[in-house]
Parts: structure tokens; C-alpha cells; sequence
């Protein structure tokens, strides 16, 4: 049995983390921890609920379920930091897990690009512009060159988590770009694993969503990746 955990801010779209789990069926289990700060998409919100303590917390909370690998759930939480600030914040996750591996959504995406060889990409955020523009420039310095990026200017996780499934489909659908080779959309409040196949379809391209590049990325790490139909290209033979 694989166990990849995840440490969850609050409540919005966790729900697509037991859909993932049964999805992947027998042999995997993807237990989530929460921690509770502020849900506000702005910048001294966004690092406090990132800090040591708070993650630590969430590694603590985790460890009745023997996990084989830890991810931060949260994009704005760990980009917020820059490159090397999201690194060190990793790095700490690891040591307060008892050295077991460890990332961050914002990581997973910059991976998941890589793995399908994505350069080119557009971003549908649902963040204030000014907190999307650090998830561009955080996106750059993992070689992955955004060419164009929306922000919907929604101001709390809690109102992401909100949008109906019609909703979100037309928000990220309606920030496409010819020039991009795949579509991000980068916040796990947003509840999107039971759209993706249909989103890749109506698009023709692929589609990263937060929280199906963090079990992805919480698979890798806990050695547990496999081929999934139903959560698009990335959990295809080509993305795994």
C-alpha cells in the first residue's frame, strides 16, 4: 500500500482528493490533513499559511497515516515564496515529516510540465492579479514560459471553492490561447478533477489543475505513479 498525504489549507475542493483515491483504486490511499489560517488571496495572508509552524503542524497531523511522501496542497501558499523561498519551504516540510519526501503544488506544476513536455503555456487563475502575477514568474524560473495568463480577481479560497462545476469550466475554457500548449489552472480551492477529461477534449490540449498535478506529484514521490483514466494527459502513459 502507497500513501502520499496532503496537507490541505482550510476547506474547499478536498473532495477531489478521495474522487483521485478511488479513481486510482486498490493499493493507494491519499489521506488529508488540514491547517486553518486566513483564505484571503493576498500576499502576508498567503505566506503566513505557508510558514514552518503551520506545516509542520499539517506533517504532524499526518503521521498516523504513515505516509510514504508529504505535498503542501496549496499553489498561492508555496509560489508567494519565490523559487528558492518555495524550496526551503519544502525542504523544512521534509525535516518536519521525519525526512520523508516532500513538495508543493506549486513544484508539482513546474514537474508535471516537464514530464509532458510542455514549454508553452496559458494560466487561468482565479486570483487577484497581482498574487497570479508571482505564480507567471515563479513558473518562469522553472523553464516554463507563460505566453498568456488571466486572473479573475476572486479575493478568497472560499469563493473559489463556490463556482459550480459549469462555472469553472467556463472560466477555464474562456482563458485558452492558441499559442499555449497546455492549459494551468493553479488553485487547489478550485474543485476540477471530474472535468479535466471533458475541459482536454473541448480544448484539444491538456490541462493541469491544482490538485490533479499535487496527487500526481504526491504519487511520484511516494513510488506509486500509474496510468489513470479520467484525470487527463498528465495520468496518461505519456505523463507517468
Amino acid at each position: 500500500m502507497a500513501t502520499a498525504g496532503f496537507i490541505y489549507p482550510d476547506h474547499a475542493a478536498e473532495d477531489d482528493y478521495p474522487l483521485a483515491e478511488r479513481l486510482l483504486g486498490d493499493g493507494v490511499r491519499l489521506p488529508v490533513a488540514h491547517i486553518y489560517g486566513t483564505d484571503l488571496h493576498a500576499v502576508a495572508e498567503l505566506l503566513d499559511l505557508g510558514s514552518p509552524a503551520r506545516l509542520a503542524e499539517g506533517a504532524g497531523l499526518l503521521a498516523e497515516h504513515q505516509p510514504d511522501a508529504v505535498v503542501w496542497a496549496c499553489t498561492s501558499g508555496s509560489f508567494v515564496y519565490g523559487w528558492d523561498g518555495a524550496a526551503e519551504q519544502v525542504a523544512g516540510l521534509a525535516e518536519a515529516a521525519g525526512g520523508l519526501p516532500a513538495s508543493s503544488t506549486s513544484f508539482a506544476f513546474v514537474r508535471a510540465a516537464a514530464a509532458l513536455g510542455l514549454r508553452r503555456v496559458a494560466v487561468a487563475a482565479s486570483y487577484p492579479d497581482d498574487v497570479a502575477s508571482l505564480f507567471v514568474e515563479f513558473l518562469a524560473k522553472g523553464g516554463v514560459d507563460v505566453v498568456s495568463m488571466s486572473a479573475a480577481d476572486i479575493d478568497t479560497a472560499a469563493e473559489v471553492g463556490h463556482l459550480a462545476p459549469e462555472a469553472v469550466a467556463d472560466l477555464v475554457v474562456s482563458r485558452d490561447h492558441p499559442d499555449a500548449e497546455a492549459l494551468l489552472v493553479p488553485d487547489t480551492a478550485m474543485r476540477t478533477l471530474g472535468l479535466i477529461d471533458d475541459l482536454e477534449r473541448r480544448l484539444g490540449k491538456p490541462v493541469l489543475t491544482a490538485n490533479q498535478v499535487t496527487v500526481w506529484e504526491g504519487l511520484r514521490l511516494a513510488g506509486a505513479s500509474r496510468p489513470v483514466p479520467g484525470l487527463g494527459a498528465l495520468f496518461s502513459a505519456r505523463g507517468v
